[in-house]
């Protein structure tokens, strides 16, 4: 009895599998962080100078989005992280928009304004935010951080919006 090797994967089947993995991570692939990995320690340079830590959104369900204002995707999603923002700020909830070190200052300052963005947007000039929070290089890449601090969802593409404030109304709801 001899054995012989499955046929190998054809050029299609290989670009099938890679497409389906594409539209999975178009789709908005959400990654749970299981036992909640902390959140990075990082200072946000926001638009207007002021600068805002991780230590100083303990207490509140933060979400943190990397974005840029060339992303088709991240314009897309922008008018929804707004509306939830504007839905759950009063209840300890908190945006921050970060923009990747690639996005010229003047741009980002420019769509906050028209845009009229009601979160704080902060510029990642270096790129340090960026890697310091897993590596980020696809946009958008969306963060969902619980009161104590620790990083609960991570969404890379836009994040389905029932889902979203089911989750933030669960980790508003936590002490």
């Amino acid at each position: 009895m001899s054995v012989t090797s499955p046929p190998p994967l054809s050029r299609r089947r290989l670009l099938t599998a890679a497409s389906g993995a594409v539209a999975v991570s178009a789709l908005g692939l959400t990654t749970g962080c299981a036992g909640g990995q902390t959140a990075p320690q990082s200072t946000f340079v926001l638009l207007d100078g002021s600068s805002l830590t991780t230590a100083d959104l303990l207490g509140k369900v933060t979400l943190v989005n990397f974005w840029a204002t060339t992303c088709v995707s991240c314009v897309k999603e922008m008018p929804m992280l707004a509306s939830t923002y504007t839905r759950y700020r009063e209840q300890g909830y908190e945006t921050i928009a970060v923009a990747m070190s690639y996005d010229p200052p003047a741009w980002v300052l420019n769509f906050a304004q028209t845009r009229q963005l009601p979160f704080k947007v902060a510029l990642d000039n270096t790129g340090e935010i960026a890697q310091a929070w897993g590596d980020v290089k696809l946009t958008p890449t969306t963060y969902l951080v619980n009161k104590q601090g620790r990083i609960v969802k991570r969404y890379v593409g836009e994040p389905e919006v029932r889902a979203l404030h089911q989750l933030i109304e669960e980790l508003l709801a936590q002490a």
